[in-house]
């Protein structure tokens, strides 16, 4: 209790060098936890948005499907196994029909993923009931927003589909815009169009088959799913987890910058601390406390300016992590051109584990630097510094 205290006067004595020190070393805690508290919140909306609108609880996934290789669509059809298409029957689960397919909207040629998908699913959130509706014999089309403007197509709009059936076989007809909607997640939007599955499969030649199976959260996987793949969340989402990791060594790049910039300041005060206090360590030598206490007294210091930087990021910064965690941060740009969910309007997520382990973080590291400097204590004779020499 003696060296804290002591420790404590000495910080408030040392003035303005002081308080310098706790704001450098307040601005790294505020922008660590403020840059993570983003890219936890990447995640979580992005985790968020793909089980609402896409994995919803995982999938089945046909033994030769590759969602990354469009050649493989050809191959990737089956009907799914007794306990699988139990869940189909018990609307636990629905069942995709995915095919290489190509649209001639406005007389131009572009190649398509044509998905079939029950309408009257609700399993994940898309506005396939809009698949119901009446399209004079030709076939209902759901599209998203980002497909619309890059298609130019409207609701109503008319257009050539033609696609590759079962024998191998192309054919052709006439599609119809009956719903656009709109979604943040860019998978169920780019390059895809939504039919009918029913209508899919009578169009591929494919009765009762699928690509893949998605089913509700929080159910058992079944034991005979023959050689159907079983794919979790963790695993449908690895490509936008993969594109978040990516990213951050440039926000660590940053982190160590302003620790080393706090670093530096706490290091060079320490320096300067034992300089001028020389005949003040000599005396308490004197008096009787030794090395390894002095020793602690001037890493207590050091250490202190973390304890006072947390303090002061709480009240300076508090009210910036309580206000972007209510109303987000505005972002300048549409992430989903560059194939990432995220909103335009960003909620960080600022979690208690988060805090607790940037204060280890940086409390270790201001430890540690404040302790390199005061070692030269041990290494000093009480006489000497009472005469105010310094080796």
């Amino acid at each position: 209790m003696m060296l804290f205290n002591l420790a404590i006067k000495n910080l408030i004595g040392a003035g303005i060098r002081t308080w310098l020190n706790v704001f450098v070393t307040a601005i790294s805690f505020f922008m660590i936890i403020f840059v993570s508290g983003m890219y936890d919140g990447m995640r979580s909306h992005a985790k968020q948005v793909t089980i609402d609108t896409e994995v919803a609880g995982g999938a089945y996934w046909h033994p030769k499907y590759d969602p990354l290789d469009p050649f493989s669509f050809e191959d990737s059809h089956g009907i799914p196994p007794d306990e699988i298409n139990d869940l189909i029957h018990n609307k636990k689960a629905f069942s995709v029909l995915v095919s290489q397919a190509s649209i001639y909207p406005n007389g131009r040629m572009m190649p398509v993923m044509m998905k079939g998908i029950e309408p009257t699913q609700s399993i994940v959130n898309l506005p396939t009931k809009s698949l119901e509706q009446e399209a004079d014999g030709l076939i209902p089309v759901l599209i998203g927003s980002g497909m619309a403007n890059y298609t130019q197509l409207k609701v109503g709009d008319t257009f050539a589909i033609r696609w590759l059936d079962a024998n191998r076989t192309y054919d052709a007809d006439e599609g119809v815009i009956v719903y656009i909607m709109e979604t943040e997640n860019f998978k169920v939007d780019v390059g895809t169009i939504w039919i009918p599955l029913e209508r899919a499969q009578t169009m591929l030649d494919m009765k009762d088959e699928a690509t893949f199976v998605t089913f509700v959260k929080n159910i058992s996987t079944v034991q005979n799913k023959g050689k159907w793949i079983y794919r979790d969340v963790n695993y449908l989402m690895r490509d936008m987890e993969a594109m978040i990791e990516a990213d951050e060594p440039g926000a660590q790049i940053m982190y160590l910058i302003l620790l080393a910039l706090a670093g530096m300041g706490i290091f060079n005060s320490q320096i300067l601390s034992i300089f001028r206090r020389r005949k003040e360590i000599g005396t308490l030598m004197a008096v009787g406390m030794t090395r390894a206490r002095v020793v602690g007294l001037f890493t207590l210091e050091g250490g202190m300016n973390a304890f006072f930087a947390l303090i002061m990021t709480l009240i300076l910064g508090g009210p910036v992590f309580i206000y972007f965690a209510l109303y987000g941060i505005p972002l300048p740009i549409d992430y989903a051109e560059m194939g990432l969910i995220v909103a335009k309007r960003l909620i960080p997520v600022y979690s208690m584990g988060l805090f607790v382990t940037t204060t280890l973080f940086i409390s270790f590291v201001v430890l540690i630097l404040s302790y390199m400097p005061s070692r030269r204590i041990a290494k000093m004779k009480p006489t000497d510094a009472l005469r105010g020499k310094i080796n």
